[in-house]
C-alpha cells in the first residue's frame, strides 16, 4: 500500500453525485475525492451503487446531478471527442476478465494499444508480451484463446490487458471473483505491484475484504446510495460504524437487511 501525503491534489472529485432509476434512488450524494497515486476500494451489497459510480466517472452513464472531476477537469456533459481524451487515462479489469472469445491472448491484451491508440500490430505485440511477463504469463501464452486459459489465468490477461495502455487510472470491478483463496492472493499482489510500477491511481469495486485489505490504501462504504464510512484500510477494524462491522465480518445479524421479494 501507498502513503499518500495528505496534501496530494486529487486525480478524481466526485461531489453531491446523484442517479436515480424510476422511483430507485442509487446514488445519493456520493461525494469522494481520490488523490494521485492513492488506491481506494469500494465495498458495500448487491445493488448500492457501485457500479453505477463506477459507469458514472467513465461517462457510460450520466448522474442526475453533481460533479465528476478528472485532474480538475469538469467530466459530466463534456463532449464526445473531450470523453474520449479523458477515457484515454483509464484502464479497466472488469469482473470475469471479459476477455473476447475470438481473439489469441495477445491481441486482447493489445486490443487498447491497436483499436485506441492506432498502434502498429507488430509493436502492439511486443507490448502485449512485454506486459503478460509483468502478471507471470510467458510468452507462449500469447497465442492460445480464452477458452484454453484457467480461470486465474484469465484475470491476468485481463490485468494485463487492463496496463497495456499504461493509464494514469485504473478500475478493478471484483478482481477476485470466481477465483480460489490462493490464486486470489496472487492476483491482489500483481494489482498492487502494477498499480505501484504504473504511479497510477486505483479504484476497486469488491466483496472480498481479503483483497480489501490487501489492495487498498482507504476503503469507502456504499450503502443505500451513500458513502457511510471512509477511512485508512488500517482502521476499518475499528470503524466505530455498526453497518461496516456487519459487513466486513459477514454477520447475518445487524442493521444490514437482505431485502428478499415475496
Amino acid at each position: 500500500m501507498n502513503q499518500i501525503p495528505k496534501s496530494a491534489p486529487a486525480k478524481i472529485e466526485l461531489n453531491d453525485l446523484h442517479k436515480s432509476f424510476g422511483p430507485k434512488t442509487v446514488l445519493n450524494g456520493v461525494t469522494l475525492d481520490v488523490a494521485r497515486g492513492e488506491s481506494v476500494v469500494i465495498i458495500g451489497g448487491s445493488g448500492t451503487g457501485k457500479s453505477v459510480m463506477l459507469k458514472c466517472i467513465l461517462g457510460l452513464m450520466r448522474p442526475d446531478r453533481g460533479s465528476i472531476r478528472i485532474d480538475g477537469e469538469e467530466t459530466v456533459g463534456m463532449g464526445q471527442r473531450d470523453r474520449e481524451r479523458v477515457l484515454r487515462k483509464f484502464g479497466m479489469l472488469f469482473q470475469g476478465a471479459a476477455l473476447f472469445d475470438s481473439l489469441p491472448v495477445w491481441e486482447n491484451v493489445a486490443f487498447g494499444l491497436i483499436q485506441g491508440q492506432k498502434m502498429k500490430r507488430n509493436e502492439a505485440k511486443e507490448r502485449a508480451i512485454e506486459k503478460m511477463a509483468q502478471v507471470g504469463l510467458s510468452a507462449d501464452v500469447a497465442a492460445l484463446f480464452p477458452s484454453e486459459l484457467s480461470g486465474g489465468m484469465q484475470k491476468r490477461v485481463g490485468l494485463a490487458r487492463a496496463i497495456a495502455t499504461e493509464p494514469e487510472i485504473i478500475f478493478f470491478d471484483e478482481p477476485t471473483t470466481g477465483l480460489d483463496p490462493i490464486m486470489a492472493d496472487v492476483i491482489n499482489d500483481l494489482i498492487v505491484k502494477c498499480v505501484k510500477d504504473l504511479g497510477a491511481t486505483a479504484i476497486s469495486i469488491t466483496h472480498d475484504m481479503a483483497s480489501a485489505r490487501k489492495i487498498a490504501d482507504r476503503v469507502a462504504m456504499l450503502y443505500k446510495g451513500e458513502l457511510i464510512w471512509v477511512g485508512p484500510v488500517s482502521q476499518i477494524d475499528n470503524s466505530g460504524n455498526a453497518y461496516v462491522d456487519q459487513f466486513i465480518h459477514g454477520r447475518a445479524e445487524g442493521p444490514i437487511r437482505m431485502e428478499i421479494r415475496r
